[in-house]
């Protein structure tokens, strides 16, 4: 018996309509959590089958989209790396993930409906994005850059306030200044200063 369908590599055409969807739903749930999915799928300019094909339900979506905001930053942390020195990737890596915050804050009202009822899905965890703190830590960590023993869970408490934030109002300028404040406390009594 061969592997089921969805454990298939997914054709490039495919990849995109999946990719426009999720692109077009967040835009669509972030101004009205109760977007008509068929306008979602018109937008994105795919059929009825397509997009039930993808997501079979609003709750599979809405879950999709954080999913895949999650993955995006995680993944996000070892290019950075790749191409930075680890303090300035590090700092870089935070406005991505400032970014997600306020999309995310955005789909709030989305993600309670598709999370909050009773026997529905729990909330996905933040696996991905912690594994890609920790990878930023312990290279800065290395060069000397941050304090040494700063742990993730550390990292969530000091950006805590970043959910404060209303993503409703300008808030670019006050994310900065935050994640500045935080970089300036891990740097505080690193060795290579």
């Amino acid at each position: 018996m061969g592997q089921p369908e969805r454990d298939a590599p997914m054709r490039s055409d495919a990849q995109r309509n999946r990719e426009r969807i999720l692109e077009v739903a967040l835009a669509e749930l972030t101004n009205c959590a109760q977007a008509p999915l068929s306008a979602i799928a018109k937008k994105a300019g795919v059929g009825q089958g397509t997009f039930y094909r993808n997501f079979p339900n609003r709750e599979a979506l809405v879950l999709e989209i954080y999913r895949h905001g999650i993955r995006q930053v995680a993944d996000s942390a070892a290019e950075l790396l790749a191409d930075r020195e680890p303090e300035r990737a590090l700092r870089d890596w935070m406005d991505h993930l400032a970014r997600f915050a306020m999309a995310k804050a955005g789909l709030a009202e989305a993600i309670r409906q598709a999370t909050g009822g009773p026997g529905g899905p729990a909330k996905p965890g933040h696996t991905p994005v912690t594994s890609a703190i920790e990878l930023l830590l312990r290279a800065n960590e290395e060069a000397g850059t941050i304090r040494p023993g700063v742990s993730a869970d550390d990292f969530y408490l000091a950006i805590a306030g970043l959910w404060q934030i209303d993503p409703r109002d300008d808030w670019q300028p006050r994310a900065a200044w935050l994640l500045d404040l935080v970089m300036d406390g891990l740097r505080a009594g690193a060795s290579g200063r």
